[in-house]
């Protein structure tokens, strides 16, 4: 294994579950958490984020590219994460399974429209 995928490994387990488990601190009411969650949910995403601007400079990428490309691919990523995490909320928090799961699966439609925008189509 390459130092970088390694690197890459371990940075995004850890931060996405320290993300992960901030979100289950903030969403769970009976747990009683929701400032604690904001902060374990903080920490993860500036683990990710510091992962992908490690990882881009371990391959000899510039750290931050600004183009429309890139920009439109984070805005995509943005409204798939947000839309799937509605559907989340209206099934588990709001009691509304079937429009949540529909909100859900644009979501993840969404998301999935990532990878030929990413990778392109052959």
């Amino acid at each position: 294994m390459k130092k970088k995928n390694f690197v890459t490994l371990i940075m995004s387990t850890v931060g996405g579950l320290l993300f992960a488990l901030g979100m289950c601190m903030g969403l769970i009411p009976e747990w009683g958490a929701l400032t604690e969650g904001i902060v374990v949910g903080a920490i993860g995403a500036v683990i990710l984020l510091a992962m992908v601007l490690i990882r881009r400079k371990m391959d000899g990428k510039p750290m931050i590219v600004l183009n429309g490309k890139a920009i439109g691919t984070a805005l995509l990523g943005i409204a798939g994460a947000i839309v799937l995490g509605v559907g989340m909320c209206m099934v588990m928090v709001w009691d509304m399974l079937v429009w949540g799961i529909v909100v859900g699966i644009v979501g993840i439609v969404l998301l999935l429209c990532l990878i030929p925008v990413v990778k392109g189509l052959k």
